[in-house]
């Protein structure tokens, strides 16, 4: 395990957060920098994008442009909500559209998934893929996860009428997890049979209020197998081993660093440090294997250097040479960092962790 590179944030940053912005670093070319000195900035904002024509490099340039003499499509987002990132494609579940709109970063066109029949989506939230490339899909309409193979093909889906109300799922190599509303918990399938092997929390920690969960939102897991539950209602992101047995909490109720007044998505990086979505301070925290806190990011801007309405947060170790050449000079990116806003002018702002050389 390599050895965390972020640090606590100075008192001024904190004071910062509390009061609704904050300054990030910037040069002379208008690179931005978390967090703030005297740390050793690890985080850049690289770029952010609302439409295709913006990302295809149309009148706003801020994603690689794309010179063809055509004039670009415009198709953009109206409330994202999920994201993940998988076969050189980026996905992002709109709640608005009811579909999930796919950023094809070879091509550079977005597209829609979604199959007519079995395979149509309802209303999808949050989308997830697993180490094959293929997609799982928490529809809140068809209250079922969908899958589909990595070409976009329908698969199948899990849940029966009146027994889920998912709100995210993840998948490793035999399991599948899905963040289910309706019992106030994770339930547990066989990747290969579906069939329900058991929830999570166990039976004996369901009613122990610090290894319960109440609203279940979103899910992560980290290399190691462990489980990262966003719980909205509970003010924090519980943490279970691979077998559903708890491990600890993170964050508790509160608007200070650390805490949490509506918690949403949550990624974790491969070195174990988790990222924590707050809609409410809107901004993004960061915390290292243990759930210390280690800093916070934000959205870059001249009135306000917080997130609009953030939902979900993603990593992308595959795709970074598509967006390297945003990265200040001597910046080297070792992973992406993608954060999905439902309002705003930037709905997805991408952020490059790394060093300086």
């Amino acid at each position: 395990m390599k050895t965390n590179a972020f640090n606590f944030l100075p008192l001024v940053a904190a004071l910062a957060l509390l009061g609704g912005c904050a300054t990030p670093v910037q040069t002379s070319k208008n690179y931005f920098f978390f967090p703030p000195p005297p740390n050793e900035p690890h985080l850049q904002y690289l770029t952010g994008f609302n439409s295709e024509s913006q990302f295809r490099g149309g009148e706003q340039k801020t994603l690689m442009t794309f010179l063809t003499g055509e004039r670009p499509p415009n198709l953009a987002f109206s409330k994202p909500y999920g994201a993940a990132a998988g076969n050189k494609k980026l996905y992002f579940c709109d709640t608005d559209y009811n579909a999930v709109l796919v950023v094809d970063l070879l091509t550079k066109h977005f597209l829609v998934l979604g199959a007519a029949g079995e395979g149509a989506l309802s209303q999808p939230l949050n989308i997830s893929v697993d180490a094959d490339g293929n997609l799982y899909v928490a529809d809140v309409g068809r209250n079922q996860v969908v899958i589909y193979n990595k070409d976009g093909g329908y698969m199948s889906a899990i849940g029966k009428m009146d027994e889920l109300k998912p709100r995210d799922v993840v998948a490793d190599q035999d399991r599948i997890y899905v963040a289910d509303l309706q019992k106030h918990g994770v339930r547990v399938y066989d990747k290969q049979s579906h069939n329900w092997l058991f929830d999570i929390p166990h039976t004996q920690d369901a009613t122990n209020h610090a290894r319960a969960i109440f609203t279940p939102t979103n899910l992560a897991m980290d290399k190691k197998g462990r489980l990262y539950v966003s719980d909205t209602g509970a003010f924090r992101v519980q943490v279970y081993d691979r077998d559903g047995n708890y491990l600890r909490s993170v964050g508790e109720m509160g608007d200070s660093l650390g805490q949490f007044a509506r918690v949403k998505g949550v990624a974790v990086d491969h070195d174990c440090r988790l990222y924590a979505v707050d809609a409410m301070s809107r901004v993004v925290q960061v915390f290292d294997e243990s759930g210390k806190m280690l800093t916070w990011f934000a959205q870059p801007g001249e009135a306000s250097l917080v997130q609009t309405l953030p939902a979900k947060v993603a990593i992308d170790y595959d795709d970074v040479p598509y967006f390297q050449n945003f990265a200040a000079p001597g910046f080297k990116i070792e992973y992406l960092v993608i954060v999905v806003n439902q309002i705003g002018q930037n709905k997805i702002n991408v952020y490059g962790y790394g060093e300086k050389k």
